[in-house]
């Protein structure tokens, strides 16, 4: 199935399922909260939140290694976590996952953190805090640059300070066979410059991310496959139809959109069938609930293909 990297966040998610009233509470307080299917990064989240309903594992970076390792490719997972990982059991996770973890590093600080808003409907607003995710540096990236070049596809988003991955991207310029690389541009924030990488062939930016980012845009060279929910996925000047499904959660579909797609495009699959296979995976991981609490098997993805 080809080789995957993934160079992200590891999260654990504090998961809240508020009512409507309390979320346009929450929006009225604080005029950084995000808004429907939108990131937000934070130094320090306000501890008038509310205790989270639920706890369980995240991190973009994390979410999308385990859906392409899902769909059978070798899949090994780059970041940190802090010495708090073990009481969450994030390792232990990732490799009843299938991921590779023995390139993850251990900071000093602890693990980074997500508060995950799920409203009535499904939709979610997150909320970050970098934790570990931060201490991701030069020395970490460059240390493991012999795996990360040598990988068929490489996953990044903007989870992890953005230093550090430009100038991996920079030193990819020079190779004669560099990765296939995805960027998901989530959060949006102090993304431009990695956007501005030559070496980005694919940019998943969702509906709301793609309104921020018209102007970045305009120069971007690769192609963008923009996730439009239940609508689909925009490629140019076609659309990748959704399979009906009954949401609960929206939590990591697009991580699962771009796990598998990377898993896809490093096995060989033509452009079309990658997206085709990552939207429908992604639209049943809507039918469960958390980040990870419903990435379909290959069996199941390919029975809604071949309808």
């Amino acid at each position: 199935m080809g080789t995957v990297c993934s160079l992200g966040s590891i999260n654990v998610d504090r998961v809240h399922l508020p009512t409507t009233a309390e979320l346009q509470t929450l929006e009225q307080r604080y005029d950084w909260f995000p808004s429907r299917g939108q990131t937000v990064a934070v130094e320090t989240i306000p501890s008038e939140f509310p205790s989270p309903d639920q706890i369980e594992h995240g991190g973009k970076g994390a979410n999308q290694a385990v859906a392409a390792a899902a769909m059978g490719a070798d899949v090994a997972l780059f970041g940190k976590y802090g010495p708090d990982a073990e009481k969450f059991g994030v390792r232990n996770e990732l490799k009843r996952a299938g991921v590779s973890v023995d390139a993850i590093g251990v900071a000093a600080s602890k693990t980074g953190s997500a508060h995950v808003f799920v409203d009535p409907a499904g939709d979610n607003r997150i909320v970050i805090t970098a934790g570990a995710n931060g201490d991701v540096d030069r020395e970490y990236v460059l240390h493991h640059y012999d795996r990360l070049v040598d990988a068929d596809c490489l996953l990044l988003q903007n989870e992890i300070p953005v230093d550090p991955v430009t100038s991996l991207l920079q030193r990819f310029e020079t190779e004669q066979n560099p990765p296939c690389v995805i960027l998901d541009p989530s959060p949006v924030a102090g993304v431009r410059p990695l956007i501005d990488c030559p070496v980005i062939k694919y940019l998943t930016p969702n509906e709301s991310e793609y309104r921020e980012l018209q102007d970045a845009l305009t120069s971007f060279e690769g192609t963008v496959l923009r996730t439009v929910g239940s609508d689909g996925v925009i490629v140019g000047d076609e659309v990748v139809s959704t399979p009906p499904v009954d949401p609960v959660d929206t939590t990591g579909a697009g991580d699962v959109f771009n796990g598998v797609f990377a898993a896809g495009r490093a096995s060989g699959a033509t452009l079309r069938a990658a997206v085709e296979t990552a939207t429908i995976a992604a639209s049943l991981s809507t039918e469960g609930e958390g980040a990870r609490g419903r990435i379909p098997t290959p069996e199941e993805v390919q029975a809604i293909r071949s309808r």
